[in-house]
């Protein structure tokens, strides 16, 4: 029997080709209430993918393209005062910012000051805004799915890593297979095919998915072996910090996600840490490692021992 996360996969596989992991990744990110960071060159996906991930799961969807001269308020929204009609009397009324949705697209926010990079600092960890003193709610569920361009390209602004903290995982896309291609030049646009993806998912099938990956059961052993991870990160490898608890937990929860979208297993085995390992810990610890971001992962899985 298909499952919808089976069904998910098929659907976002029509339109993504060749990508089935990095699509795993992406919906066991989401299914673990986390945000996703997608780093890659221009055109190569990823903001279809965002888009095909929005329609397939049926959330309400906006883009902001992210500039040099974008605005907090630009984001999250502003006050302004509108006069009642025939009268000099009026009051300021909130006209909420691109923020209030399901599934926001950050597209290329490294194009952006770190000033507005930030404002979306509070919806990511807390989904809520502060503006002009009030704190307003964001819609439920509430994701964010950030594009960004390699730091080497030029008008590019790093993001800092407090706010790369806050994404779940980061993944790449990287080049299609020759396969892929032939059928991407062969095929309809993707785009288009983005747009006309129907909901799989309803709210509240989206709700009961995201509690079943806080039920897979992680067994004593598996934990032992996060921890040895963690530890190496501190203490062992050489690196000037390591994961913070939040980091460790996200690992624990993102491995509890895949191995429900990978296998629709209700318990966590060593290849389910294994498998997010990359796309949770490398942009956590790409600063603290001589070796760049994609060395630490694998310098991880080569050294500290499974043991189960």
């Amino acid at each position: 029997m298909t499952t919808p996360i089976q069904r998910a996969l098929e659907q976002l596989g029509a339109v993504i080709l060749g990508k089935e992991e990095q699509l795993k990744l992406a919906l066991s990110c989401l299914l673990a209430r986390g945000h996703l960071l997608i780093e890659d060159l221009p055109g190569m996906g990823k903001t279809t993918l965002s888009h095909a991930l929005a329609g397939v799961l049926g959330l309400q969807y906006n883009r902001i393209q992210f500039t040099s001269d974008l605005l907090p308020a630009d984001i999250l929204g502003v006050s302004i005062f509108e006069r009642e009609s025939g009268s000099d009397v009026g009051r300021f009324r909130f006209h909420p910012g691109p923020v209030f949705t399901q599934l926001l697209l950050a597209d290329e926010i490294n194009r952006a000051t770190p000033k507005a990079q930030s404002a979306l600092l509070e919806a990511m960890e807390e989904g809520q805004v502060t503006v002009e003193g009030e704190t307003r709610p964001l819609p439920m569920p509430f994701f964010v799915i950030a594009t960004q361009n390699p730091v080497s390209q030029s008008g590019t602004f790093p993001l800092p890593e407090s706010q790369l903290d806050r994404f779940l995982m980061r993944i790449q896309l990287g080049y299609p297979n020759e396969k892929a291609e032939r059928e991407l030049l062969e095929g309809r646009d993707r785009r288009t095919m983005a747009s006309n993806l129907k909901p799989l998912l309803t709210t509240q099938e989206l709700a009961q998915l995201q509690q079943q990956v806080n039920s897979v059961q992680a067994s004593a052993s598996v934990l032992d072996y996060v921890q040895r991870i963690i530890a190496f990160t501190r203490y062992e490898g050489g690196y000037q910090y390591g994961l913070s608890p939040r980091g460790a937990l996200a690992l624990l929860r993102s491995a509890k996600a895949w191995a429900l979208v990978d296998g629709n297993r209700q318990h966590l085995l060593p290849e389910d840490i294994q498998a997010v390992l990359p796309a949770v810990v490398d942009h956590r610890l790409a600063e603290a490692a001589d070796g760049g971001a994609h060395s630490v992962s694998q310098r991880i899985l080569n050294t500290v021992p499974v043991l189960v």
